[in-house]
């Protein structure tokens, strides 16, 4: 059974979410059994603190363990102390109130974190993708899961460039798996391109996530949330992590949406302080790609960033920022890149075509960071420094064709009808 409500009128009181999570997560499900909490990182925004504290009073009081894992992705792993501070869990709670639980981080890059599972067949991933890939794809997910009796998912839903919609079923692929799987989906969603898949609710990425949870016979439990910041939640929805996120995703695509009549030849994103590298600031590109204009420009303003990225940088400085056709056109050239990279590689650069050999990409991507104009030039993107710019000089002048976003990243910006360049 599934509980929650949700409108994107107004926030839900405190009162309001601590009856729709004890309603939706009955004692039935976690009495005197070892329970694990997957949540996101630093890179989502929600009131996590709130709902770690709601959930370890009710799960606390019969549960036989409670435990918590950040579920990263590819993403850089957190020292406790950030995890502790996610969590809004101080140091003296950690001490008493949490001495008897775990606050773990999925580690990815670790393969002796990961265990198989089993196997999408290639004329399953042939048909889920509708034929975009043919390929015979291992699924492995963290292990430690197996020493837990039910999984509770606790997460926002917002518009996604891979999957269409984030949460639910996604905070265990890729949120806690790994190797061969995680790179084939991230770039089965680049093939189909982040213009068609953002902002849609069924895409053959979600199909093929779906397929996978067949693998996985642990009971589990979704919490999904719809927020407009850090401390404002919308909607939130408890149960079977289907239905829950699916509600979720509905009442996203009316607050996370935001429909433009017209594109715009400059447009100008604020990246948060939260993303702290590219490879987490290319949200910016990724929600506000549809509303520029053919052969326009988008500057992601990101002052404070100051590396492509900690984990995969190597790799990006080798290939730099492409084209989805340009990796299609001599896919052997790229045979030791992890398809992970590719797929960040072509949402970013956003769509584009080759012609004669060579590359057209629709729009101009401009940084506005702390990295080099060098390093710009390398990883092909263009460059502006931030020192130079006063980003109040572009708000307010759309009727002039710029469009100022403050916070980019979250809410996706598309057209009512779609310019035929935009389309992938």
């Amino acid at each position: 059974m599934t509980e929650g409500h949700g409108t994107p009128d107004r926030p839900l009181s405190e009162a309001e979410i601590r009856k729709i999570v004890e309603d939706s997560t009955p004692a039935s499900l976690f009495a005197g059994k070892k329970v694990l909490v997957l949540t996101p990182d630093t890179t989502r925004t929600c009131p996590l603190p709130l709902m770690i504290r709601c959930l370890g009073e009710l799960l606390g009081k019969s549960a036989a363990h409670l435990d918590f894992m950040v579920a990263l992705g590819t993403h850089t792993p957190l020292p406790e102390e950030r995890i502790l501070a996610l969590y809004g869990i101080s140091a003296t709670d950690r001490q008493e109130r949490w001495a008897g639980s775990q606050f773990l981080n999925h580690r990815w890059d670790l393969p002796n974190t990961l265990a198989r599972i089993g196997w999408i067949e290639a004329d399953e991933i042939e048909e889920l993708s509708g034929g975009k890939l043919s390929e015979r794809v291992p699924v492995d997910i963290n292990r430690a899961i197996f020493e837990y009796d039910l999984i509770v998912i606790l997460g926002p839903v917002f518009p996604h460039e891979v999957v269409g919609y984030s949460g639910g079923a996604k905070y265990l692929f890729p949120g806690i798996s790994g190797g061969e799987f995680l790179h084939a989906f991230h770039w089965l969603g680049a093939v189909v391109t982040c213009p068609g898949t953002i902002g849609i609710k069924h895409t053959p990425v979600r199909e093929v996530i779906n397929r996978a949870m067949r693998f996985i016979d642990i009971p589990v439990h979704c919490l999904a949330m719809v927020v407009k910041s850090a401390t404002e939640l919308y909607g939130l929805f408890g149960g079977d992590y289907k239905k829950a996120w699916s509600l979720a995703a509905d009442l996203s695509e009316r607050v996370h949406v935001v429909v433009k009549e017209k594109p715009y030849h400059t447009v100008f994103g604020v990246c948060p302080p939260m993303y702290d590298e590219i490879w987490t600031g290319g949200k910016v590109m990724y929600k506000l790609e549809q509303v520029v204009a053919d052969s326009g420009r988008l500057i992601i303003y990101a002052p404070h960033i100051t590396e492509v990225s900690r984990t995969w940088g190597a790799y990006m400085e080798k290939i730099g920022y492409h084209v989805r056709d340009y990796f299609l056109a001599d896919p052997g050239r790229f045979t030791d890149i992890p398809r992970g990279v590719l797929a960040h590689s072509t949402h970013v650069r956003g769509l584009g075509a080759m012609e004669g050999g060579i590359e057209k990409p629709r729009i101009e991507v401009i940084l506005a960071s702390a990295i080099p104009p060098e390093m710009c030039a390398k990883i092909n993107l263009g460059y502006l420094d931030p020192n130079t710019l006063d980003p109040d000089r572009y708000r307010n002048r759309e009727a002039e064709g710029i469009l100022f976003v403050d916070k980019a990243g979250e809410v996706l910006h598309r057209l009512r009808t779609p310019i035929l360049g935009s389309q992938p």
